[in-house]
């Protein structure tokens, strides 16, 4: 499944990242607001 995702600006030459870690499970309950994975550029 493809899910996109709004991330802030990584900077102006950067038009892609690529999810790092997961923070959460399949399936966790998440907040709002909370990280829910980390991400490289």
């Amino acid at each position: 499944m493809i899910l996109e995702m709004k991330v802030p600006s990584p900077g102006e030459s950067i038009k892609e990242v690529e999810i790092a870690t997961w923070l959460v499970k399949d399936g966790d309950y998440v907040e709002k607001d909370q990280a829910i994975a980390e991400v490289d550029s």
